[in-house]
């Protein structure tokens, strides 16, 4: 082969490859999605909290992915319905963490969803991270189980004080439902307004999805208390404050954070005016958030939970964004987290990945609208 036809032959090779290493640079790459999946209610009981946390983290990936996703792969959510039930929080757990592989979890809203999923998400080491399960064993379900809501340890402490303190009543009964939340929430009220020098004197409890509370409600009415302190998700809660209208009760009826769903007030109507309930204090939302979520829901109130499930995406995100999308370098940046900023609140998270503090805020009903006390 002559010097010059070596010559011709390698250009002719470097012309090809050139070409194809043009014409590939003109093709679309094909980049997979990060895939996390969520949890929670979006049917049953509390479908209404449920949807609106799902519209929430919609808006939250919608603007992760405008800015350029995590590091230029789009983010993707899948949804399953938890229902507000162990068993089916259980099916979705496995499914999200055995099938779609995911890294991440959001949820689940009901506290129950949450601790029966923890033990799945501990040993497969995907990150469970809810924005509104607040009982207080969450917090020592796992190492890589967190939440940006307070736990109940808080929630339970300043109810009763108020109650005790800012009411000055001494006589409460306590009705609950029997679920994770329910009970959680309540003992720790219980206890604190014991310390206080309360005096309960009336405890009844019954199935989430009992249908009628009749018999406890009678069994409150002669203990003849002040106030009754009522926690139940929101079919219970309709079918209590009905119940003890019909039942002629007069004493004050204060709830926990569960009421914040506004489909109870909506039912209940005049009935339910007067009651007092409790809630995590958030900061004032951005009006593009409010605006967004009104577009998305039809106007639907936005409930406590929401703007802190948008906080736990964009604070989730930022961490795939600087650490990667593996789960334990996820887990471990989390517990170094101080003070971030989100629209709800600022967080800090402690070795138990628990928030540090919980602020509330206690809503009066009136004409079937919650109105903060001030």
């Amino acid at each position: 082969m002559t010097k010059n036809l070596l010559i011709a032959l390698v250009l002719v090779i470097i012309i090809i490859v050139g070409y194809f290493i043009y014409k590939q640079s003109l093709s679309p790459v094909t980049v997979e999605p990060v895939k996390i999946g969520f949890i929670g209610p979006l049917t049953g009981d509390i479908a209404n909290i449920g949807e609106n946390l799902k519209v929430a983290l919609e808006i939250a990936r919608d603007e992760i992915n405008r800015a350029g996703g995590i590091k230029g792969r789009q983010l993707e959510i899948i949804f399953e319905d938890g229902q507000c039930n162990p068993k089916v929080a259980v099916n979705a757990a496995n499914k999200l963490i055995n099938i779609d592989k995911v890294p991440i979890i959001i949820g689940g809203l009901c506290s129950s969803e949450t601790l029966a999923v923890a033990p799945l998400a501990e040993k497969a080491k995907v990150i469970l991270f809810s924005a509104a399960s607040t009982n207080p064993t969450i917090g020592d379900a796992g190492d890589y189980v967190f939440r940006n809501v307070p736990s109940d340890t808080f929630q339970g402490v300043f109810a009763a004080e108020y109650v005790k303190n800012t009411m000055n009543l001494t006589k409460v009964a306590i009705l609950k439902c029997l679920s994770d939340y329910c009970v959680g929430v309540s003992d720790v009220f219980k206890t604190k307004f014991q310390e206080l020098g309360g005096t309960i004197v009336a405890e009844e409890s019954f199935p989430q999805d009992a249908k009628d509370l009749r018999s406890q409600l009678t069994k409150i009415k002669a203990a003849n208390p002040e106030l009754i302190y009522f926690v139940s998700y929101t079919d219970g809660s309709i079918i209590g404050l009905k119940q003890a209208k019909e039942l002629g009760i007069k004493a004050a009826f204060f709830g926990a954070d569960s009421w914040s769903d506004p489909k109870i007030w909506q039912e209940v109507g005049k009935i339910g005016d007067g009651a007092l309930y409790v809630e995590p204090a958030n900061k004032n939302l951005p009006e593009t958030f409010i605006t967004e979520m009104n577009k998305k829901t039809g106007g639907k109130e936005i409930n406590a939970y929401s703007p802190r499930a948008y906080d736990a995406l964009k604070l989730l995100a930022s961490l795939m964004i600087e650490k990667g999308v593996d789960p334990t370098a996820i887990k471990d940046a989390l517990y170094t987290v101080k003070n971030y900023q989100g629209i709800a609140d600022n967080y800090t998270f402690d070795n138990r990945g628990e928030l540090t503090e919980g602020r509330y805020i206690v809503k009066r009903i009136q004409d079937g609208k919650a109105v903060e006390v001030k």
